[in-house]
């Protein structure tokens, strides 16, 4: 028979014994699950995907936040830049400028009532759905406008060269 180790008591009953024996078996199969959680190559990877994608999320959110703010400030710039070119123009050509804009709004308006009037009904639907479409993906929109602008530019300076 072998001793047990001398940290360890012995049981001084069956009873005692049978739970040391239970615990022993408990202890054991907690051990071999964490090997084996360990081992499994799989779960492991989807895990370390699942962390990333939470990070890049949050990352993105940050972003998005900080993309918010610094638009708001640019707008503000733009804003100020356009009161003080604005306030410099002479009085004449500035009523000249508001009732050209008087003159479009009031245009725009009768645009938008003959297409209530005369529009069918799905193309109406269609039209409004483009509309939400474009102002949900305004940022993606320019970007590509942008791009778009970009790779003219630089089509038009090449075949310019040649």
């Amino acid at each position: 028979m072998t001793q047990p180790p001398h940290d360890e008591k012995t049981a001084s009953s069956p009873e005692e014994l049978r739970e040391q024996v239970e615990q022993t078996r408990e202890e054991l199969g907690q051990t071999v699950e964490a090997l084996a959680a360990k081992t499994d190559v799989k779960t492991r990877a989807q895990e370390k995907a699942t962390d990333v994608i939470q990070q890049a999320t949050a990352k993105a959110g940050e972003l998005k936040a900080q993309t918010a703010v610094k638009a708001g400030e640019l707008k503000a710039q733009a804003a100020d830049l356009a009161h003080q070119a604005q306030d410099k123009l002479p009085d004449p050509v500035r009523d000249k400028a508001a009732q050209a804009a008087e003159q479009a709004r009031a245009k725009a308006a009768q645009a938008g009532r003959l297409w209530e009037d005369k529009a069918p009904e799905p193309v109406k639907q269609r039209t409004e759905q483009g509309v939400r479409l474009a102002r949900d993906n305004r940022t993606l929109l320019l970007t590509a406008a942008g791009a778009a602008g970009a790779v003219w530019l630089a089509r038009r300076r090449k075949g310019g060269r040649s």
